[in-house]
């Protein structure tokens, strides 16, 4: 399936195995970044040869899983997406995505684990459920959907966002972009009354698109803001 909106725009390969890489988080996705790129889904099925020769970005995004549905759902294709890693192509990791970027799955960090932040030392969320977690993006003080995202631990990169402990939320190493939160989440992820006066009005959407273009592809003729 090809999400398509212009021309000559660069094309990511985004990943759709519901629950593991669940449809919302997809459509989230989509709907943050269509307006700037061409968007291929796949799933757990064999792709087709060369898929990947057209792609500049993969993004795995967030849902529910483990080790044993990653080596499931990844089998057919995890060759393709290691060689598609090691000639230079990038890799965005949402939530569940992100803990597929650690030594267990997809093994493409240097030095770096990637771990649930529930379980950190002073964490401000102790269990596993959908609510709002406090984040410095950048400075800025902000409120982002969370659901037992990674925190990341070790190593050398480039920490975009932190959680209310100082632990990193969002950071890039080298072609590998990494978010706990869920920056794709849209207006009815925010159900619950407390977290009503939380929905971002998409502005959590123009900042997964900065991220994506500015500290990833690196296409800084995006007009984002």
């Amino acid at each position: 399936m090809l999400v398509q909106s212009g021309v000559n725009k660069q094309t990511v390969a985004l990943f759709l195995h519901h629950p593991t890489c669940s449809t919302d988080s997809v459509n989230g996705i989509i709907r943050s970044l269509s307006n700037h790129y061409l968007i291929k889904i796949w799933t757990k099925y064999k792709v087709s040869e060369g898929f990947f020769d057209s792609v500049d970005l993969v993004i795995f995004p967030g849902g529910d899983g483990d080790a044993g549905v990653f080596k499931q759902i990844m089998k057919l294709n995890l060759e393709d997406i290691k060689k598609f890693i090691s000639r230079g192509g990038k890799f965005l990791g949402i939530c569940m995505g992100a803990y597929w970027a650690d030594a267990y799955y997809f093994n493409l960090l240097k030095g770096t684990r990637v771990v649930q932040y529930i379980k950190r030392p002073r964490a401000d969320i102790k269990s596993s459920y959908g609510t709002t977690a406090l984040v410095t993006w950048r400075g800025q003080p902000k409120r982002m959907y969370f659901y037992d995202g990674p925190t990341f631990v070790g190593g050398p990169f480039e920490v975009i966002a932190t959680y209310a402990n100082g632990d990193p939320m969002a950071i890039v190493q080298g072609s590998i972009g990494l978010i706990g939160c869920h920056l794709e989440s849209e207006s009815n992820w925010y159900t619950k009354k407390y977290m009503k006066p939380f929905w971002h009005n998409g502005e959590h959407h123009t900042l997964l698109n900065y991220f994506v273009s500015e500290l990833l592809i690196g296409d800084r003729q995006l007009s984002l803001f």
